[in-house]
């Protein structure tokens, strides 16, 4: 306590006012420390044909811009300078400026782009072209299309390995998860998994890919050596009829504390997995119809898209519990948190 005080009477001096060294210190720990926790939120709105700008301090929507016909899946660039947009029925990627808020370019993709992932080193998109049945290989920053893999009917998500070699992309109608050799480009296996596969995710460490079968009503966990499916996570709410549970949004943890985050469609809930047992240990009620998911920065909150509420659910992680919903555009679909 004694050294507390002296501390304090130094910054005040034999006047008692404040020390203007010490202020200025205090000012720059405050504005460090501010930047420091600051994150904005990108949500994409399917019906307005806009991008909603969430601040991650005040969970207050800051600022929309309008962009092309039905953006749906979003990625951030690796330096968190640009936003890359699937606008659906404008058969390409919008690059939106963040600085500026301005679409400066747009980038070849197939018919119908709704879902993609950037490689490790943030050069290529992998873009699934619902319509024609391809995943197209972009070049950023030469703006060009690289290669076109045929896949399945309708390819819907992309999953890209930790260590980038390998893509995954699962196919709706032809229900499998298609693992492709991004050296060769060429596909080395195919798993069949339940019906209506939509997101596919690597764990961490690259060992395991989970796949969400939307109308099958599963999660299958690939062993991404053998390729085969080691473990099927099915879902029941009580007072809801299995049907309207459709897995959708995926999202594995990283910070260590092993667990899973599923998105369960017009359920308008968020189970919660125990990634070590494959044990559902809780369902939490969000908005209707919910989508997509993101982890803040630090992992402590996740954000969820809820199509027909027209609202993200922010979840605080340590407690459980939503603790906001902030309302966005008509149909919110994709997310992207800046760090």
């Amino acid at each position: 306590m004694q050294e507390r005080r002296m501390k304090k009477q130094h910054c005040r001096g034999k006047s008692r006012e404040p020390n203007l060294a010490c202020v200025l210190v205090a000012a720059v720990s405050i504005l460090f420390t501010a930047n420091a926790s600051a994150y904005n939120v990108y949500v994409s709105n399917e019906k307005d044909n806009t991008i909603s700008i969430i601040d991650g301090d005040t969970l207050e929507v800051v600022d929309t811009v309008t962009v092309g016909e039905r953006p749906r899946g979003i990625v951030l660039s690796n330096d968190g300078s640009v936003l890359y947009m699937c606008t659906s029925d404008e058969d390409h990627v919008e690059v939106l400026d963040l600085k500026t808020l301005k679409v400066t370019h747009s980038l070849p993709s197939g018919p119908d782009p709704e879902l993609m992932q950037l490689n490790p080193e943030g050069t290529k998109l992998y873009i699934a072209n619902e319509d024609d049945n391809l995943v197209t290989v972009v070049n950023v920053d030469e703006r060009t299309k690289e290669v076109e893999i045929p896949v399945g009917i309708e390819p819907e998500g992309i999953g890209v390995s930790p260590d980038g070699k390998w893509l995954v992309n699962t196919s709706e109608t032809t229900n499998m998860a298609h693992f492709i050799n991004t050296d060769t480009l060429k596909i080395e296996a195919n798993v069949v998994v339940d019906t209506r596969p939509r997101v596919a995710q690597f764990t961490g460490d690259g060992k395991e890919v989970w796949v969400s079968s939307e109308i099958g009503g599963t999660v299958s966990i690939i062993d991404t050596d053998s390729k085969e499916i080691k473990h099927k996570i099915s879902f029941e709410v009580r007072g809801l009829a299995p049907e309207s549970i459709q897995p959708v949004g995926i999202k594995l943890s990283t910070d260590g504390s092993n667990l899973a985050y599923i998105a369960l469609g017009p359920a308008a809930r968020v189970a919660v997995i125990n990634m070590e047992t494959y044990e559902v240990e809780k369902y939490l009620l969000v908005g209707q119809r919910v989508w997509n998911l993101e982890f803040s920065p630090s992992q402590d909150r996740l954000f969820t898209t809820n199509g027909v509420s027209g609202d993200v659910s922010v979840i605080d992680l340590k407690k459980r519990r939503v603790i906001k919903s902030v309302k966005v555009g008509r149909f919110p679909w994709g997310l992207a948190i800046s760090e």
